[in-house]
């Protein structure tokens, strides 16, 4: 049974930084392409940055140059670390697969407010 626990997240003044970890349980973040997904409210969920499984990593054009995807295979967790962020990065954030399995964990909200 996959189980993919998210956390980290918080308020943060615009320009502030964060940093998201996802614990995975079931699923290898190695042998998988993972991925960090936002949904902000009345939005729905997007795809904000990759990891294959042989390193290739990419990102919304939205983020590019802010966020930074990373992981630990050892572990079996993934990350992302969040910087210059802005209002607009507001939203609860997932980990999950590419394409994504049923088993969505409960998320971590990031609140970019002044």
């Amino acid at each position: 049974q996959v189980q993919l626990v998210e956390s980290g997240g918080g308020l943060v003044q615009p320009g502030g930084s964060l940093r998201l970890t996802c614990a995975g349980r079931g699923i290898s973040i190695l042998l998988n392409t993972m991925g960090w997904y936002r949904q902000a409210p009345g939005k729905e969920r997007e795809l904000v940055a990759s990891f294959a499984g042989r390193g290739f990593v990419q990102y919304a054009d939205s983020v590019k140059g802010r966020f930074t995807i990373s992981r630990d295979t050892v572990k079996n967790t993934l990350y992302l670390q969040l910087e210059k962020l802005k209002p607009e990065d507001t939203a609860v954030y997932y980990c999950n697969s590419l394409p994504p399995t049923n088993s969505w964990g409960q998320g971590t909200q990031v609140t970019v407010s002044s």
